[in-house]
């Protein structure tokens, strides 16, 4: 794949996490696909930057999930697996499950109604902006936990599962089912049914899985 010609602002002092964070943006959206080379002489010249920052950045998206580099071989994106997206969307099923559990008796009305007008923006927001929308619709239903190593652990599987929303979204029509069962989680939420939420987000989360593993 060719690589983007223009050059992405780069911090001083902030090269590594910079180069990983642009890198990681286009592996969710799709713009560096499944498999594409990582080059560290190309992504040193398109960022302006010597390689030791690159290989760094690699070292960080491969810990991520993002990337494999095989020993004596070159660095290249993380392919779609059936295997990753089991992984990934249990995980989800886990930890969103806990924090949602421990989140439901700190949701206020106000914030409810805030996480309702975002689900009414999805009703009719764009397909490339959904994944976006939906992380955000989920992460402010689990803010109120107050336990930011778990609500930190479940940002980095949202921006790989991300990958595979997409294509669940975009290619397997599923959009009016997730905005159903976003409409439901908030019923359940609105009535502080901490079993019945988290039963509804656990499906939820499932039936994305079963649908894309197939």
């Amino acid at each position: 794949m060719t690589m983007l010609v223009e050059k992405p602002a780069i911090r001083r002092g902030t090269q590594t996490t910079d180069i990983a964070a642009v890198l990681r943006a286009e592996i969710v959206d799709g713009t560096l696909a499944g498999d594409a080379p990582l080059r560290q002489e190309r992504i040193a010249a398109r960022f302006g930057v010597s390689r030791m920052p690159v290989r760094d950045a690699l070292r960080i998206l491969e810990a991520e999930g993002f990337a494999v580099w095989p020993p004596n071989r070159s660095a290249r994106v993380a392919p779609l697996s059936a295997d990753d997206l089991t992984d990934l969307f249990d995980l989800r099923i886990v930890t969103e499950g806990l924090a949602l559990r421990c989140a439901i008796p700190e949701l206020t009305d106000s914030l409810l109604d805030e996480a309702e007008a975002l689900h009414r923006t999805m009703l009719t927001a764009d397909i490339a902006d959904l994944g976006r929308l939906n992380g955000a619709f989920h992460r402010m239903l689990y803010a109120p936990c107050r336990r930011p190593r778990l609500l930190a652990t479940i940002e980095q599987l949202g921006l790989a599962a991300d990958r595979y929303l997409r294509v669940t979204l975009a290619s397997l029509d599923y959009f009016d089912k997730s905005n159903g069962e976003h409409a439901e989680l908030l019923v359940f939420c609105r009535r502080r049914d901490a079993e019945g939420a988290v039963a509804c987000l656990e499906a939820h989360i499932r039936d994305a899985k079963d649908a894309l593993a197939e």
